[in-house]
Formats: structure tokens, C-alpha cells, sequence
């Protein structure tokens, strides 16, 4: 049977390329930052080194799972970009501390180099733009670079996160969407059975119609053929009349 599949609600979601967010490429640019900051800066057999890459892919991976899951699972997404904004908080934690511990100053709005470095870390977020530097710069440099992409990260997630949650009240979960792609279909069949209906009322009633005017013929039918086998009797009496009139020898129609 026949339906509207426009009408439907979609169960799966329109999946989003995560390689063109620009909170993930930045994410992915701070990933690798990390790896070299940490191979440059800090002493082999560091925990923290391993701790810092973790937590750097840990922000990168769980924004391209979160938003892979996204297909199917709000609630999935919403969850592992959770996890993401944790470890990206948790690295900008680890580069406050070692910016602290060895008395390094912290870029803040009265720094000199404070609106270059927000201005280039706001344009540009690929590893790519970064790289050509990070192996010249000092550590002051590429943790306070670390620690403004961190900040962007969050900030940028947060709001993306807030249209999910907007998105997930008015559409719900897959469990919504499959109700509501099921009742969509029963609509659509519903409607598809009372179009038929009426197309098959309108059939019956046009056969009706077609009925009649041949009922309505044949009774013409009939009454012409009632007219002609009187006139053929008219004639016949005609006739026998007429040859009635000439075995008497009279003209027919004499006096």
C-alpha cells in the first residue's frame, strides 16, 4: 500500500561531519600540540605525560564517537560530549598547573601578546597552523596557546551542546522517533485506506450512473421496437386491405 514517506518522521538522525566543527578541529589541533608540548617540556617517565595525551585525545575522540552515535542515540551524543568538555577541562588544568608550578606567567587581557593570541587561535583551528611553531616556541607560549584553545573548546561545545538538549526536548530520543515514525506510518496508512474508500465509493457510483442510462436505453430500445412491430402491423393491414379492394376490382381509395 501506497504512503507518503515525506510525512514520516525519520528514525535516525542526519549524521554531522565532525571534521568541519570548528570545536573539533581545534580539539585536534590541541591533541597534537599536547604530544609535542609534553615531549619537548617535561621529563621522561612523567606521569603527567600520559596523562595530558590522554586527556587531549580523550576531548578529541569522544566529540567524533559522540557525534558518530549521534545517528542513533541523543542521549549517547549528549553523554560522550560530556565526557569530552571533562577531559578538556581536565588538560586545562594540567597546563594551569604547570604554568603555576614553575612560575611561568598566565596570559591574561593586560598581557602584550594577549589579543594576537586570542585573535590567531579564534582563525585558525588546524594542527596545520599551528605546527610550523610549536616546535620553536617556549613553554610559556604553547601553554598559554593550550590554554586559550581549551577555553574555546569548552565555550564552543557548551553551545553546541545547548541546541542538542533544545533538539532533544521537542524531538525526543530514538524510542520518541520510532513512536513517532510508527504513528506517522499508521497515519499515512489510515489515510491511504480512506482515499481508496472514496475512490471505490465513487467507482459504485458512477457504475450506478452507467446502470441506469443503459436501464434508461434499453427501455428506449423497447419502446422503438414497440413502434416498429406496430408499424409493420399497420402495414401488413395496409395491404390486405389494398388487395382486399382489388379482388373486389375497386381502386383502393375509390368511393
Amino acid at each position: 500500500m501506497a504512503h507518503n514517506d515525506s510525512d514520516t518522521p525519520k528514525i535516525l538522525r542526519q549524521e554531522v561531519n565532525w571534521e568541519d566543527l570548528y570545536f573539533y578541529q581545534k580539539a585536534r589541533a590541541l591533541y597534537h600540540i599536547t604530544f609535542v608540548f609534553v615531549k619537548r617540556f617535561l621529563k621522561p617517565g612523567d606521569r603527567t605525560i600520559d596523562q595530558m595525551v590522554q586527556a587531549a585525545r580523550s576531548g578529541k575522540q569522544n566529540i567524533a564517537e559522540g557525534l558518530a552515535d549521534g545517528v542513533t542515540s541523543m542521549e549517547m551524543e549528549i553523554k560522550l560530549l560530556n565526557v569530552a568538555r571533562s577531559s578538556i577541562k581536565e588538560l586545562r588544568e594540567d597546563y594551569e598547573d604547570y604554568i603555576t608550578s614553575r612560575h611561568l606567567t598566565k596570559w591574561e587581557n593586560d598581557h602584550q601578546r594577549y589579543d594576537g593570541m586570542l585573535k590567531y587561535c579564534r582563525t585558525h583551528n588546524d594542527w596545520e597552523d599551528y605546527e610550523p611553531f610549536v616546535k620553536k616556541w617556549g613553554d610559556e607560549e604553547i601553554a598559554n596557546i593550550a590554554l586559550t584553545l581549551c577555553h574555546m573548546v569548552d565555550k564552543m561545545m557548551t553551545s553546541y551542546q545547548n541546541g542538542l538538549e533544545e533538539q532533544f526536548v521537542t524531538e525526543g530520543g530514538i524510542r520518541e522517533r520510532m513512536t513517532a515514525a510508527r504513528l506517522g506510518y499508521r497515519t499515512n496508512q489510515k489515510q491511504e485506506i480512506e482515499r481508496l474508500r472514496a475512490e471505490l465509493s465513487a467507482g459504485r457510483e458512477e457504475i450506478e450512473r452507467l446502470e441506469a442510462e443503459l436501464s434508461a436505453g434499453r427501455e428506449e430500445i423497447e419502446r422503438l421496437e414497440a413502434e416498429l412491430s406496430a408499424g409493420r402491423e399497420e402495414i401488413e393491414r395496409l395491404k390486405r386491405f389494398i388487395e382486399g379492394m382489388r379482388s373486389q376490382g375497386q381502386p383502393p381509395g375509390g368511393d
